[in-house]
């Protein structure tokens, strides 16, 4: 049975005089434990996906159900409670507070729980260390490589230990070795137990994953295990601009 259930999803956003079908009549279902990349060119609907996946924008056509949840049938405050208990976003763009120090920017998702502030920085402190930034806890993010920055990213989105992450092109804004140091990372916290569903440009992030789906246009064009450099090649065609 499946972790994650999408159906029949559809999102149409009323822009101007000509409406944009970002989704259209997407179905697909994940399991508990999978490593799924979503992959196509700029405009494919994959960012979409992962929105209405995550709660953030409700689709004008069809059900998203996580554990038996239909998340879309929630108040806004059950989603925000689902949120915390479930989901660990990561972005492209970090999103870390300046002025904060990583083990502050991690302690940040903690603020609307009950434990108390030892607890959290002790829970905090936890999570950077299994990211390997433990001995820069102290720092803020202007003296982090774009690499740790995004670590810290990753600590904070896994601080609440969610049982999936969310991860909108984690390596877009680092180099090819940096890259793979995240995708190696994503690849052992999935190991561990966690749901990964990431969108991705690079063909070379394919070869961490279980499986692909690839989109166009708002449809899925194709969806199935990754082992061989033919499924990486494939990858390349699809995502073209």
């Amino acid at each position: 049975m499946s972790l994650i259930r999408m159906r029949n999803l559809h999102k149409i956003y009323n822009t101007g005089n000509d409406p944009v079908h970002a989704l259209q009549g997407a179905t697909i279902g994940i399991s508990q434990g999978e490593f799924v990349a979503v992959m196509g060119p700029s405009g494919s609907g994959k960012s979409t996906l992962l929105a209405v996946l995550g709660g953030l924008s409700q689709p004008t056509q069809g059900s998203v159900v996580v554990d038996g949840i239909d998340i879309y049938a929630l108040s806004a405050e059950q989603r925000a409670d689902f949120h915390r208990e479930y989901l660990g976003f990561v972005f492209q763009s970090f999103q870390l507070i300046p002025y904060l120090t990583v083990v502050e920017n991690v302690m940040l998702p903690l603020s609307v729980t009950s434990l108390s502030r030892a607890d959290k920085g002790g829970r905090a402190i936890d999570i950077i260390e299994k990211v390997g930034l433990r001995s820069k806890a102290l720092r803020l993010p202007d003296e982090l490589s774009g690499g740790e920055q995004q670590r810290v990213a990753i600590a904070r989105a896994l601080v609440n230990q969610p049982p999936i992450i969310l991860a909108d092109e984690p390596t877009g804004n680092l180099d090819t070795a940096t890259s793979e140091g995240i995708m190696e990372l994503l690849r052992k916290l999935n190991g561990e137990g966690h749901t990964c569903i990431i969108i991705t440009h690079n063909p070379e992030n394919v070869r961490h994953v279980h499986r692909c789906v690839h989109m166009r246009d708002g449809k899925l064009l194709l969806d199935g295990p990754v082992a061989t450099a033919d499924d990486r090649v494939t990858a390349e065609v699809l995502t073209k601009e």
